[in-house]
Parts: structure tokens; sequence; C-alpha cells
């Protein structure tokens, strides 16, 4: 018998027990292997949402007893997160409706005069959200991490900002984010760091970095929210990103005071409330799982899968810095003779199999990794829920096809 990750102490997810029907009209349970994309809701989130919603009210806004209570438990809700992440205890957490949009709020709040330092690799929500605004150094992709150190270094004066991913949605491999951020710092530049893809695998200090993001769907709370935690000068001095509501501290016939608070001069509107309390409930169901245990559990299972997608004829695992760099629960590939979005649908449709096919919103770093050429790839992510089952089952299915194939 299969076991998830570890064992079944560690946090349930929903959806283990959905089947899917196969292209002969049979049907089998699915075997998911989409997290980096959308991770699936853990039942520990669900269960607090569950309690939420009798008691949902307005927050910041009524005197009435749910809204009360719901603005108490909006505002413990950022206290969680800031704990998760490492942050410190000053710096501001807001809400927001997922990594990219954190990223294009910081960007709207970081001086116009600042450079920022950005490297080719990088995810499009880093990528992009400075263009048109700032003074951009795109630096190339680095051929390790050491290079990556040095490359920042070499970029960075005082007041600039360096943006890095802390794990890569492509290849999962980490970046050196605490020699990253010495070498900014010693230079009297800032880091933001975009932990999308750190924040469901690893545990986080993001003490030793000025701003972070994350995003609520791939941290096993997919209900529309995300946050940015950081460094309170910039937002409180910025512009609000949005104008409404909330926002304003006071409003007269020619003239707007807007709040100094970074939460509540960005937070205009409505909050996305549930959002924010299942990112925090998935928090505490990490926290609560214990780092050693989820991280043992993954590596296992990753390696299980990196093994046997290493013994199948024509397939080539991509990597930035090589085959022994430390990663996530992410391998993406590609395999000859195949084109990706073929091969995902045989997967899916012959053997249950969901795997993510494309260009990953990163299409400098796969043009890299495929050799120049514009082609898709495969990415394969794993999480809680996944299993030895579904990962022989994926490897088998691959064995398959490409044998198939050979011999065509």
């Amino acid at each position: 018998m299969s076991s998830p990750l570890m064992d079944s102490a560690l946090p349930a997810v929903a959806g283990t027990d959905v089947r899917v029907p196969l292209a002969d009209g049979t049907s089998v349970p699915y075997a998911n292997f989409d997290y980096a994309a959308s991770a699936p809701c853990l039942l520990a989130v669900k269960d607090a949402l569950d309690v939420a919603l009798p008691l949902y009210a307005s927050v910041h806004r009524g005197a009435g007893r749910l809204s009360q209570l719901t603005t108490r438990a909006y505002e413990d809700a950022r206290h969680t997160v800031r704990r998760f992440a490492g942050a410190r205890q000053d710096d501001a957490v807001i809400f927001t409706r997922n990594t990219t949009d954190s990223m294009n709020l910081l960007a709207s709040c970081v001086p116009l005069d600042t450079t920022v330092v950005v490297f080719e690799s990088e995810h499009h929500a880093n990528l992009l959200s400075w263009l048109h605004r700032h003074f951009v150094v795109r630096l190339p992709m680095p051929s390790s991490p050491e290079e990556a150190v040095a490359s920042a270094a070499s970029a960075l004066s005082p007041g600039s900002l360096l943006v890095v991913t802390a794990a890569s949605n492509v290849t999962g491999e980490l970046w050196p984010i605490e020699e990253l951020a010495a070498a900014a710092h010693v230079r009297g530049a800032r880091i933001a760091v975009d932990a999308a893809q750190l924040a469901p695998h690893r545990p986080m200090d993001m003490s030793i970095v000025d701003y972070v993001a994350f995003s609520g769907h791939k941290l096993y709370a997919p209900f529309g929210a995300g946050v940015l935690i950081g460094r309170g000068d910039w937002l409180s001095e910025a512009d609000p990103y949005l104008r409404g509501g909330g926002a304003s501290k006071l409003v007269g016939p020619d003239t707007v005071v807007w709040a100094t608070a970074p939460e509540e001069r960005h937070e205009a509107g409505s909050p996305n409330v549930l959002g924010a309390l299942a990112i925090s409930a998935a928090c505490s169901a990490l926290e609560s799982a214990g780092w050693a245990s989820l991280v043992a559990a993954e590596e296992r299972l990753l390696s299980r899968l990196r093994l046997g997608l290493s013994m199948i004829p024509g397939l080539r695992e991509l990597s930035l810095w090589g085959p022994d760099s430390a990663r996530v629960g992410i391998v993406s590939f590609v395999v000859g003779g195949w084109e990706a979005r073929q091969l995902a649908q045989t997967l899916s449709d012959h053997y249950g199999v969901g795997v993510r096919d494309g260009k990953m919103c990163a299409h400098n770093l796969v043009r890299h990794l495929r050799g120049g050429s514009d082609g898709s790839i495969v990415r394969a992510s794993i999480g809680l829920g996944t299993t030895r089952a579904h990962v022989d089952r994926l490897v088998t299915a691959l064995a398959d096809l490409t044998a198939a194939r050979a011999a065509a």
C-alpha cells in the first residue's frame, strides 16, 4: 500500500479520492503532478473556512459582533503569516491576490530612481513587473549559484534593488538567497524574493531579506489570496496601489489624506478575508506538521521520481546548474520524438496522470534550457498527497510511451 509523502500523520489534502476517465472508457484515481501551478486544498484549510464562514462579516468597518470577530481573525492571520515567513516583527504584511499581484504592488512603491537588478531566468511575475517604470539591469543566466552571487554583486549599488526567485518554478533549483541578500546589503542595496515555489516546500527565514511574496494557491490554500511582506518605508510613502475605501484616512471636497500604515494604504476595498484566513490556516498546518518530516518525505519521493526518469531513453531532465543542485519537488524534462503538449495529453488520456506542459511563464529560462529553441517542456511537481504509486505510474507511463514510439 502506498502512502502520502511519508506517513498519514502529515497534513491531508482534498481530492485524493478523485477518479478521472480514460480514453478506453475506464477510470483511475487521479495522479496529480501539477502542484507547482496550483496545489490542492489542505483539509485543515477547508476545516478552518468551514468554521469561519458562519461568522463571516466585513472587516475594519463594523461594530457588530461578527464584524469584530472577522476583523480579529483577519488581523491574526497577518501575524501567523509573518511568523511562518520568519519575517521581522515590524515588517508590513499586505494581503494581495497572488505573487504576481504582490510584485506589481511592490514595483508601484519602489522609488522611480531605483535601479532594479533581475536575472533573465526569472518568472514573468518578477521579470515583467518592473518594465516601463524603473531602470532595469537584466543579468544573463548564471552557470552556477556562485556566479549568480558574483553577477548580482557586480550590478548592485547603494539604493538599488535585487529581485530574485527562491526556488525555480521550472527546475525546482534553490537559489542562494542568503548569499545574495548579504551581497545586496553590504552594498547598501535591498533584495525582494519571490518565494511562491519555496513556501510550500521549505521553511523560510525571510528576516534576512527586505521583501518576500508568495501565493496561497501554491501553498495548499487555493482561495485567491497572496501576500507581500517587507519593510514599511517604501510601502508607506508610495501612492496607494488601489484608491478607495480603507486606503483613505480623510476625504474632503478637494483633498484626500491617505492612510499611512502599509496594510491600510494598499488594501483598498473589502479584502479577500477568506483567502487570508486560508493562507493562515495552511501556514499553521505546515508548521504543526514539522518541516523536518515534510522535507524528508518530499526528498524521498523526488529521488524516486528523478531516478525513474533517468532510466528512460530519450528523456532529458532540465537543469540550470546540473543534476546535483539542491531543489524542491519540481522536475521538468523533454522527451525525444514527443511534443510537450502531445505527451501531456497522452499521459492524461491514457494513464490518468496530470502534468504541466508549456513554457511555465518563464520563457527566457525555458528557451535557454532547450538550447535556444522556442519549444515547450513538460513539468512534474509533487507535494502533500503525492504517493509512491503516483510516481511509479508516471515513470511507467513515460517508459511505455517512449518504448512504443521507438518501436514504431
